[in-house]
């Protein structure tokens, strides 16, 4: 039951991320107990050998003891993309995650649903700046592209002076440099990363530290798109059936030996 109990928190957990962008779905995985071995107890099989002894009762095979939560891992398989048509918008096609710096340290997020700080600079919507290779990234609304290698070109016209304003279709491009590339990493062993919260996830000892992504083995960068959940609400609900079902087995189970124990029980203490 209490392995059921893990799986549908997993399944819940899913089911009210279906809407989160670039959410990957939680998979519970379990392993079975050892296995006991069953005799009959009344044979009496012993017997003896020039090398000691032996037993010869007779095996009635092996029976189960449940199983248990062996692995609460993260399946970072690739979402679907959903245009919004938003300078502000990114997504990866491919494996790899951005960098934002948060008061914790560096952390890493799929989640390309970024907006403009106050200061100008691209962040989260939690306020956490989002890392380039050379640090936070500064820009100006209608004054940055970011091509499919992750480069950050600005119009070098319009970047330097805060108080010229630029609109869309105002920008030439008439002096486009790179700024900056965005600051993409990989992990050696992702399906350990732990997830804290706000779609950023947290190396760890068995994930390996961060490196940074170069030439081919870069995701591509998508602006105006961003990355789906990749949970499929209509497995995830029959999971859920599954799950329901099982529990209530388990639990049908266990009230059923403790109606035949309470009943020797009172038969003993009748009888003597």
């Amino acid at each position: 039951m209490r392995a059921q109990q893990w799986r549908l928190d997993a399944v819940a957990n899913n089911l009210a991320n279906v809407n989160t962008d670039a959410y990957k779905r939680d998979v519970a995985s379990f392993k079975a107990f050892p296995e006991l071995l069953l005799r009959r107890t009344e044979d009496d099989g012993v017997y003896k050998h020039p090398f000691g002894s032996g037993d010869a009762a007779p095996i009635m095979g092996r029976i189960g003891t449940g199983v248990e939560l062996n692995e609460l891992f993260t399946n970072f398989t690739q979402g679907a993309p959903k245009e919004t048509e938003n300078d502000f918008d990114l997504m990866l096609y491919g494996q790899g995650f951005f960098a934002v710096a948060t008061p914790y340290g560096e952390r890493y997020t799929r989640n390309g649903s970024f907006i403009l700080g106050k200061e100008g600079y691209l962040v989260t919507k939690e306020g956490f700046p989002v890392l380039g290779e050379n640090g936070p990234i500064n820009i100006k609304a209608n004054n940055f592209k970011i091509d499919p290698e992750g480069r950050v070109w600005i119009n070098a016209a319009y970047q330097d002076d805060p108080d010229l304003m630029v609109g869309r279709e105002a920008n030439l491009w008439e002096e486009p440099i790179i700024l900056d590339t965005l600051k993409i990493v990989e992990f050696q062993f992702e399906r350990y990363l732990e997830k804290q919260g706000s779609s950023l996830y947290h190396a760890t000892d068995k994930s390996g530290p961060a490196y940074i992504m170069i030439d081919e083995l870069r995701p591509k960068v998508i602006q105006g798109f961003l990355e789906a959940s990749n949970v499929d609400p209509v497995v995830e609900m029959v999971q859920m059936i599954e799950v329901n079902r099982a529990y209530e087995a388990n639990q049908k189970v266990i009230q059923t030996e403790e109606a035949m124990l309470g009943t020797l029980i009172n038969q003993v203490a009748k009888f003597g």
